[in-house]
């Protein structure tokens, strides 16, 4: 191992970015982002290397934090901009809610400003952490796994450049270097799981690189189980937005990789960044063992012939509502519309006027479909009957399906 934690990190930039023209880094203020933003000023040679602060605004004095990451960004030659988040609910998980506002909002910055990917401040401690945290849980292979250094989610590729790099590390480092950071009064909270999961570290003596270890060689076992799920799933086919799995396989397969390619499945048609809860897959699971038809976080599973056609639940399109946008649904690509028309799924009241039985689609199918309306009124149904200057081309296609299957 490379002994100087700068000089490791930059080796893992140039293997995780090194082909990339620019990288965006999102840097709360903490000893661990603000060491990555030194690096990072000193690894980019030439590359457009830009920095973003979310201010959640949950506490006081976030503003003036993010305002001093503005400065030290600057004094080191990179721009830098404030996302600023305010909770529009007082329900649901804090925490949560928090953690995904940041990956959009950084997402959308990113995707603003050309920048291919964002890198993220999480080190060897926070594998440590999230490995108690999750053990308590009760969560499978996939949750104790250690971070993976990359990932895609929101729409953007996310890299961890620090993971094989201590917390200590890198205050040492900072220090020798008279750099200051910030220290969140939160990090001492043990209202928070992560703070008494750090607490539980320290009391028992723990090594940190040792946990670390241990996460990392679950998630050889997590890429393993992966890999035989990809095989069994590989001849998967692609039709008009929907996937058709080989029953064969599946229902031969060990419990966990069916878990595997369903999830993969469900999140392909539905867009969704997360996989649906367990408890809700395992009754899916049992439903489909049972040849029934089933529904999954917006997603249906409907056994045909000697397959599954994993379909989106056309409830769970409804809800998406109208929008005049070119993607929609997260699952497709809508061009020649005039202004004045939005698309919204179909619904199952058209489908009387139209020849969805002649299409081979499900009728849930159908009317899941996008429709082009005018004034209350359709326009198209693209997908069912061909519309002259509408075309659709779907989000995702087969390689996506894939990379989903072997997803972390």
């Amino acid at each position: 191992m490379i002994r100087d934690p700068g000089a490791r990190i930059r080796s893992v930039l140039d293997r995780l970015a090194g082909d990339l023209p620019a990288l965006g880094l999102a840097v709360s203020g903490g000893g661990d982002s603000i060491a990555l933003m030194h690096v990072a000023a000193e690894w980019a040679q030439g590359r457009r290397v830009m920095v973003a602060t979310v201010d959640h605004g949950l506490r006081e004095g976030s503003a003036a934090e993010a305002e001093e990451v503005a400065r030290a960004a600057r004094a080191l030659g990179l721009s830098h901009a404030v996302l600023l988040w305010r909770r529009d609910t007082q329900v649901g998980n804090l925490m949560a809610q928090a953690r995904d506002a940041r990956l959009r909002l950084l997402s959308g910055w990113a995707r603003r400003n050309d920048l291919p990917a964002v890198a993220l401040g999480h080190t060897a401690d926070d594998l440590a952490e999230t490995l108690l945290m999750r053990l308590a849980r009760g969560s499978g292979v996939d949750g104790l796994s250690a971070m993976a250094e990359w990932r895609d989610a929101f729409d953007m590729r996310w890299l961890r450049p620090m993971l094989g790099t201590g917390r200590a590390e890198l205050r040492d480092w900072l220090t020798a270097r008279d750099i200051t950071w910030i220290d969140d009064p939160t990090n001492d909270n043990a209202d928070y799981d992560r703070i008494r999961a750090r607490q539980a570290i320290a009391a028992l003596g723990l090594e940190v690189s040792g946990l670390a270890r241990s996460a990392a060689h679950i998630a050889d076992a997590r890429d393993a189980l992966a890999d035989y799920a990809a095989l069994l799933s590989a001849d998967a086919k692609v039709d008009r937005g929907s996937l058709i799995l080989s029953r064969g396989p599946l229902r031969d397969a060990p419990p966990e990789i069916r878990r595997r390619i369903l999830v993969a499945a469900c999140r392909w048609v539905t867009g969704a960044d997360y996989p649906p809860r367990r408890a809700t897959l395992v009754h899916a699971l049992e439903a489909m063992l049972a040849q029934g038809r089933v529904t999954l976080d917006g997603a249906m599973i409907s056994p045909t012939g000697g397959g599954l056609r994993v379909t989106r639940e056309a409830a769970a399109a409804l809800r998406t509502g109208p929008t005049p946008d070119q993607v929609w649904d997260r699952r497709w690509r809508v061009r020649g519309l005039a202004p004045g028309q939005t698309i919204a799924a179909l619904g199952t009241e058209p489908l009387a006027r139209l020849p969805w039985r002649d299409s081979g689609l499900l009728r849930d199918e159908a009317a899941a479909s996008p429709g082009i309306w005018q004034d209350g009124r359709l326009i198209a149904a693209p997908l069912l009957r061909d519309h002259p200057g509408i075309t659709l081309i779907p989000v995702r296609g087969a390689a996506d399906f894939r990379r989903l299957v072997k997803a972390h």
